[in-house]
C-alpha cells in the first residue's frame, strides 16, 4: 500500500480524535518493538500515522510528535526508552477496548486486509 493509497482511504474513512491516539500509539508500539504486526501491517500503519499525525487527537500530546520524529531518525537506546515510557501512558490513557476496536475498524475497512508480506503476497488478515 502506498502513501496515496491510504490518504485516499484517510479520506473515505475519516478518524476521530481517539482513533488518531490509536494511530500515535501504535507508532509508539511500533518504534519500540513491541507492535506484534507483521512487518508489511507496520509499514501500513506508519503511512497512516503520518498521514493522520497532524490532524487533532484526543487525549495525547502533541509533543509525541516531536519524539517520534525523532526515534524514526536515529532511535538509540536512551530514545527507544523514553519511547517506551511514552508508549506506557498511552496504553493506559487509551482503554483496551477502545484500542481493539480501532484496530478491528481499520482491518474491516480494508486498510490492512490487503498489505503485502515481506515475500510480496498479498495477505487477508483476521
Amino acid at each position: 500500500m502506498t502513501q496515496d493509497q491510504v490518504a485516499r482511504w484517510v479520506l473515505a474513512h475519516p478518524l476521530t480524535p481517539i482513533h488518531v491516539d490509536c494511530a500515535i500509539t501504535v507508532m509508539l508500539k511500533i518504534l519500540d518493538g513491541k507492535c506484534k504486526m507483521r512487518a508489511a501491517e507496520k509499514r501500513v500503519m506508519e503511512l497512516l500515522y503520518d498521514e493522520v499525525k497532524n490532524h487533532p487527537g484526543l487525549l495525547l500530546d502533541t509533543g509525541l510528535h516531536l519524539l517520534i520524529g525523532q526515534a524514526r531518525g536515529q532511535l538509540d537506546e536512551p530514545l527507544k526508552n523514553i519511547i517506551y515510557e511514552k508508549r506506557l501512558l498511552a496504553e493506559t490513557a487509551i482503554s483496551r477496548p477502545v484500542m481493539k476496536s480501532f484496530k478491528a475498524m481499520i482491518r474491516q475497512e480494508g486498510l490492512l486486509g490487503f498489505a503485502l508480506d515481506e515475500d510480496g503476497e498479498a495477505t487477508d488478515t483476521p
